[in-house]
């Protein structure tokens, strides 16, 4: 009778008790499967949906070829040339792995000899053996010290590498503007850059130690149990986890989408906090606090829910795994080593004593048991590459964008011209193609000859507008809201594309933009005057501090130096100045920059009227031509021209005859 057939023989003999915790191990997965699943579904009833932060690639999140071209193109970005530090850690990793390998080895001959002079009662060999076990501590501790230490810098590097990379693409230009605004393909950027990012690269790095650790094992005790035990043992093992790791693998594929809408729901519940938190003021005026807690615990029911689905899913896998990948795996180690014990006719088991059987069961055994383990980690290597595909997805989508923001391309969900905000609103006979506008940069002239202005979604405000500005005549912006006042500094600014005609304008560098609500970086006082120049830049130009003083002098401000202690001062200057006060700011920001052009957007509504004028009239003496927005009847006698936009797609452009509003606002 064979040894199989003997082992099937004898388990249908096991008691029934015995079958017991197999029965009751089935009931739990099945009741938390039925209650943990229902306790979800209740939860996605409840929850309300409040933004969607997909990236539209989720559903490819898998391990196949396009995960594969993914991952090489992002490799290209973190090692950018053979020798580099980043190849050199992972040269070090493989070599501290490989050593590691050989020391567990040695530990389990050594352990095994010592294991067996302790019961031979062998006091000298005993303490030969812990002592070499003494001597060769550092060695080990230092190997493994050394591969902890490889993986974090390794990690570190290729997330410092990446995020340079990202955040150069992300700041040039207008293109960090572009995707919260002209693009829709990205919703919550801070989430991609920041925590998404820093979790692809730890995967990277784990899924490397994770697979090329195991493949080092297996290539070693494979050939140390060939010759020990002949290769029957390890190949029947390395079959079995093979196949059972293409069927885990295939299992665990919806990983991959769940990791893509994780993160997408984590970065829609950053949002809602961070908008609370931008618009608290607003929001306590108005006592809105319950309507906010609704949407912010929507959003985290959202969240909520669907860890809990991850959650079930994982509790799943993770039975299955143990069983397939963990136990069972022993149970065939077991079997192939027992072949050759069992075997009286083995050559290699013959004419040894009972204690040389042991240690070669011991020795056979534990490298037995390493190699399942290797084979088992590999296994489960596609759990963590499943996963690992998922923040690639996201990652790579947003490498994507920015590729091609950075062309001048976006994708941006279009209103068609049936479904325009206002009947009166005119249409284009031609389609709307973003970038489709001849941009001519000049000197000391802003020329509209045919340009449409056309929202990103779609809408058109005008349809085409014609009009000159040299240098030195000021105009006087008016109209009602939603008439294209804003769109047409963004276009001027380059902020929007042109959807047609011919824009003739100064450099970007010529053209300055002061809002109603102005920014105030983080810095020194000085930092707020010059930005976004540097002190660097402040002193190639030949601009002194004492310059910096007249022109808060120029706007009334000279006062702010002593008191908050001088330029060196580091404060939250959003909080600390006052709104006139951070309008003027602006202003003398404005006079030290000098532009040919500036758009004045309501930026001295809470600026008095003599101020005003006296800001008016230095802009005059520096040569700085005005666009401004604003409503003060005092403002027209600093203007030559208005531009009048009626919101129904009309505008009127003409000479100020007397100086006054001809518009009653």
């Amino acid at each position: 009778m064979t040894v199989l057939s003997k082992l099937g023989y004898e388990a249908t003999r096991v008691p029934f008790r015995q079958t017991v915790p197999c029965f009751a191990g089935l009931a739990v997965i099945a009741s938390i499967w039925r209650f943990y699943g229902k306790s979800a579904s209740r939860n996605k009833k409840r929850a309300v949906v409040t933004k969607s932060g997909k990236t539209g690639n989720g559903d490819k999140a898998h391990v196949n070829g396009e995960f594969i071209r993914r991952l090489r193109s992002i490799l290209k970005i973190l090692l950018p040339r053979f020798f580099c530090a980043e190849t050199f850690y992972l040269v070090l990793i493989a070599i501290t792995l490989l050593c590691r390998t050989y020391a567990d080895v040695w530990m389990i001959t050594t352990s095994t000899k010592i294991e067996a002079s302790i019961i031979e009662r062998d006091v000298p060999e005993f303490a030969r053996g812990v002592l070499h076990y003494f001597f060769a501590m550092p060695a080990i501790s230092v190997v493994n010290a050394l591969l902890k230490f490889s993986l974090s810098e390794l990690k570190l590097r290729f997330r410092q590498r990446l995020t340079n990379h990202l955040y150069q693409k992300y700041l040039k230009g207008f293109t960090f503007y572009k995707m919260s605004n002209l693009d829709n393909r990205i919703a919550n950027a801070d989430q991609l850059l920041t925590q998404d990012l820093e979790k692809f690269c730890e995967g990277l790095v784990e899924l490397y130690s994770n697979v090329s650790k195991p493949l080092v094992d297996v290539a070693l005790y494979v050939a140390r149990l060939g010759g020990a035990l002949g290769w029957q043992a390890p190949g029947m093992l390395g079959f079995y986890l093979l196949a059972s790791g293409i069927f885990l693998t295939n299992l665990r594929k919806p990983i991959g989408r769940l990791t893509v809408e994780e993160q997408s729901l984590e970065g829609e519940f950053r949002f809602v906090n961070s908008r609370l938190i931008m618009n608290s003021e607003e929001i306590a005026f108005y006592q809105g606090q319950e309507r906010e807690k609704t949407t912010i615990l929507s959003s985290f029911d959202n969240l909520v829910t669907h860890l809990r689905k991850v959650i079930l899913f994982r509790f799943n896998i993770g039975f299955i795994d143990n069983i397939v990948a963990k136990y069972f795996a022993t149970v065939v180690g077991w079997f192939a080593v027992s072949r050759a014990f069992f075997n009286k006719n083995d050559q290699r088991m013959m004419g040894k004593s009972k204690n040389e059987l042991i240690q070669d069961y011991y020795n056979s055994g534990r490298m037995m048991f390493r190699l399942a383990e290797a084979l088992g980690r590999l296994a489960l290597a596609g759990r963590e590459m499943t996963r690992l595909a998922g923040f690639t997805s996201r990652v790579d989508g947003l490498i994507n964008v920015l590729d091609d923001l950075e062309k001048g391309s976006y994708k941006r969900t279009m209103i068609s011209e049936s479904k325009l905000s206002s009947p009166h609103l005119p249409t284009l006979d031609t389609p709307l193609v973003p970038g489709s506008g001849e941009l001519i940069i000049r000197d000391n002239v802003i020329r509209f000859q045919g340009v449409p202005l056309v929202t990103p979604n779609g809408d058109v405000l005008v349809r085409s507008l014609d009009l000159e500005v040299p240098s030195g005549r000021n105009v006087l912006v008016c109209g009602p809201n939603g008439c294209g006042k804003s769109s047409l500094f963004r276009v001027l600014g380059e902020l929007w594309p042109l959807f047609g005609g011919k824009l003739t304008k100064p450099a970007k560098g010529n053209l300055f933009y002061v809002p109603q609500r102005p920014y105030m970086t983080l810095g020194t006082l000085r930092d707020q005057v010059i930005y976004p120049d540097k002190p660097f830049d402040m002193i190639r130009k030949g601009v002194t501090d004492e310059d910096l003083e007249m022109m808060l002098e120029h706007v009334q401000l000279g006062h702010i130096l002593s008191r908050e202690g001088g330029w060196e001062t580091v404060q939250d200057w959003m909080d600390v100045l006052s709104g006139g006060e951070k309008q003027r700011i602006a202003m003398a920001r404005l006079f030290y920059h000098r532009p040919q052009f500036a758009i004045l957007d309501e930026c001295t509504s809470a600026v008095s009227v003599d101020v005003e004028g006296a800001m008016y009239k230095l802009c005059r003496e520096k040569n700085i031509t005005l666009f401004t927005v604003s409503h003060r009847k005092s403002l027209w006698v600093h203007h030559e021209y208005y531009l009048h936009m009626d919101g129904n797609g009309g505008y009127e452009f003409k000479k100020i005859e007397d100086g006054t509003n001809q518009f009653g606002s």
